[in-house]
């Protein structure tokens, strides 16, 4: 243990501590009899340093590294883009830093448009880089969308992102605008087009189906990008949000209690019965699995110590929505109320429910 904590540059106190919470264990034997550790140990515990290095909670690390459908070479490559995502945003920042500087040195007037260029141009190529790491398809809601395809054989996904939730058994198409998330999609994974939903490439009737998973809300137009869905295909199935419900802020305890923002980002969005309208839908409640796989916003929402965790936040677009002050201020509320108790006792009634209706919505047509 000595030598491999030597090797690691970590203390031998924290694997053991790792050990003992069964994260990265010690399965050899020396000719002695004593633990050691096999070439499987050694490179769980490389991933397992690698993701705490990049800022990951033990608990979001032991489901990463104990996911069996992911081996060493798809946590390189997520490591891979986890790392080179942060570098490209550090350098995107330090020239738009600067280009500011200059212009100020020069007594130039910077715009509130030019100082917010430091945080990039596009949501998604800001956000991005981190969706490989806690955006995963939930088998339970993928069930309810793949349900809704009946027998469709040809599928475009629009607004794809990564390929989270895209049906392995039918042909498919994705459309995604944001480079970042078209560089991540796994090798294999269906053709990707870069367009946007209000403008797609391709002629009436094109396609069985056309999806879309949680990205309506980032559209431009949503109710254009719905009906050029409804108009390339002879179906459409969409899992949205709905805020057509009174005191629909309250149905989840983080918008009610730490974020109240969360409205202001919804506040220009598409009526739910507006957006039903347009493609002659009718709705199905999506309930969130309290062990949710996929990190969406209100994926956590009977784990509420994720969203201490910066990687975790940073793969959702609201945090970047509603900006720094807010979420910092949330965040430092939420950690208060966890460690006194408070968090727990008002929000009781979660302990025992396995699925909670949120807002998320099936739009069927």
């Amino acid at each position: 243990m000595g030598r491999v904590a030597e090797l690691a540059g970590v203390s031998v106190r924290t694997l053991h501590h790792y050990d003992a919470i069964r994260l990265v264990r010690p399965s050899a034997r020396t000719p002695a009899g004593y633990r050691a550790y096999s070439a499987a140990d050694v490179e769980r515990l490389r991933e397992v340093l690698a993701y705490r290095r990049l800022g990951f909670g033990l608990r979001e690390i032991a489901e990463l590294v104990g996911d069996p459908t992911t081996d060493a070479v798809a946590h390189l490559l997520r490591l891979r883009g986890l790392l080179l995502e942060r570098r490209d945003r550090a350098d995107a920042m330090v020239t738009a830093i600067d280009s500011e500087l200059e212009a100020r040195a020069k007594g130039l007037k910077v715009t509130p448009e030019e100082q917010l260029e430091m945080l990039g141009a596009r949501l998604y190529d800001a956000i991005g880089g981190a969706y490989t790491a806690t955006r995963r398809t939930e088998p339970r809601i993928a069930a309810q969308i793949w349900d809704a395809l009946g027998d469709a054989r040809t599928v475009l996904n629009v607004g794809a992102g990564t390929g989270s939730y895209e049906p392995a058994d039918r042909d498919v198409t994705a459309v995604e605008p944001s480079a970042v998330m078209r560089e991540q999609r796994p090798a294999g994974s269906a053709p990707c087009v870069a367009a946007a939903a209000e403008s797609l490439p391709f002629e009436d009737g094109s396609f069985d189906v056309a999806m879309a998973v949680s990205t309506v809300h980032h559209w431009g137009d949503p109710i254009a990008g719905l009906r050029e869905m409804r108009r390339v295909a002879r179906r459409v199935v969409v899992l949205t949000f709905d805020t057509d419900e009174p005191g629909w802020q309250d149905r989840f305890w983080l918008t009610r209690d730490y974020l109240p923002e969360f409205a202001t980002v919804l506040a220009d969005f598409p009526s739910l019965a507006g957006m039903a309208g347009a493609i002659s839908a009718r709705v199905e409640p999506v309930p969130v699995p309290w062990d949710c796989a996929d990190g969406l916003f209100e994926a956590y929402w009977r784990r509420p110590g994720a969203y201490l965790e910066d990687h975790v936040r940073r793969a959702m677009s609201v945090w970047t929505r509603v900006g720094p002050q807010a979420e910092r201020r949330a965040v430092r509320r939420l950690g208060d109320d966890l460690d006194s108790g408070r968090w727990a006792e008002r929000n009781s009634d979660l302990a025992g429910l396995d699925a909670a209706d949120l807002g998320l919505r099936l739009l069927m047509a």
